[in-house]
């Protein structure tokens, strides 16, 4: 028996709909760790590292954790590439806890589902089975200040992949894999100045994983993020905030299909290609928020990767009502872009 949609084009979908790095989906696995969540940060073109202000600094940055004095829930839902599929959806939740006089825990949980796919026979189209396709992550994660303005923050996690419950073709075992990633961040406030912030977050760093057999194992995508935040304005009544992230996917692979290990692809992946074309491979992205009296929020964004031709424009709002948060987001990527018309919600409670 065979799949209709194999692992190659399960990753060819979530790469075109999130990171889109050159190459990225034949480049690494498990692309999924790099959808973002949090629909605020999506409105603002996903640049949200020197925020992460609220429950999904859990995968924006942990150091932002440090900041975080009030316990807060997080939910959030997208109908995933609408423009391809209707069945694929991605959801992400998270909670964090302060602790007085130690930090802020974290607990997040990554679901990723493919939609149902068919199985057929070798000999012929015929449909003899279904199954579903998903990857899911649960993380926690922990964030602490080592000085009065500076956070520094871990977030563990375990990863889970199922793409098939067999392999393809003549393939032996099955699309099934488990592995587990680190994320450390940093949020340094007041940066050089006041009202400017700094944030560094060092993303999926683990073992590769591994489908079939260790030969054909993959890297995870670890990935670089670097990004300022600045209040324009902080009056009583009106916020303004400026962002700015760098995104760099630091994964090293070779003609052969090896890799390198994510501790040394962090060096080898800035010298793979011209130093031109690297740069090239930063994706860049700016956002702008607005809130009017912390009672409502306009959010507008742009990101840049000129390898993967994705270049999205973001919209979003939010209304925050008592300990209540809705948030609302929407990218505009152009006529038979598979981004185009993606719309994401999202519900916080603080308490």
């Amino acid at each position: 028996m065979k799949t209709k949609i194999l692992a190659g084009l399960l990753a060819v979908l979530v790469a075109a709909g999130m990171f889109s790095e050159s190459n990225a989906q034949s480049e690494a696995g498990v692309l999924f760790l790099l959808i973002s969540p949090g629909v605020r940060a999506d409105g603002m073109g996903e640049a949200f590292v020197a925020l992460a202000d609220d429950a999904s600094a859990v995968y924006w940055n942990t150091g932002g954790l440090a900041f975080i004095n009030h316990r807060e829930f997080f939910f959030m839902h997208s109908n995933w590439l609408p423009q391809l599929a209707s069945d694929l959806f991605y959801d992400y939740g998270s909670y964090v806890h302060p602790v007085e006089g130690l930090g802020t825990f974290g607990l997040s949980v990554t679901y990723m589902n493919f939609g149902e796919q068919n199985v057929t026979l070798e000999t012929g189209p015929e449909v003899v089975d279904h199954f579903t396709a998903y990857d899911f992550a649960i993380s926690a994660a922990f964030g602490t200040k080592i000085r009065p303005n500076v956070g520094l923050g871990v977030n563990l996690k375990v990863i889970r992949s199922n793409l098939a419950p067999f392999g393809a073709g003549k393939e032996k075992g099955s699309g099934q894999a488990w592995t587990f990633g680190v994320d450390i961040g940093l949020l340094y406030k007041h940066f050089l100045f006041k009202r400017l912030n700094f944030g560094v977050n060092l993303q999926n760093l683990g073992p590769k994983i591994t489908y079939i057999d260790a030969d054909q194992a993959d890297p995870q995508p670890t990935n670089l993020k670097v990004g300022f935040a600045y209040r324009l304005i902080d009056s009583q009544y009106n916020k303004v905030t400026l962002t700015a992230d760098f995104n760099k996917l630091l994964v090293r692979r070779y003609e052969d299909g090896t890799s390198d290990p994510f501790y040394k692809a962090i060096f080898t992946s800035w010298t793979d290609e011209p130093f031109n074309i690297e740069m090239k491979k930063i994706i860049s992205h700016v956002g702008l928020e607005y809130w009017y009296s912390d009672f409502f929020a306009l959010r507008v964004g742009y990101w840049y990767d000129e390898i993967g031709k994705v270049k999205p424009t973001t919209f979003g709002a939010g209304i925050k009502y008592s300990l209540y948060r809705i948030d609302f987001g929407y990218i505009a990527a152009g006529q038979g872009h598979p981004l185009t018309d993606t719309m994401r919600f999202a519900f916080t409670v603080s308490f």
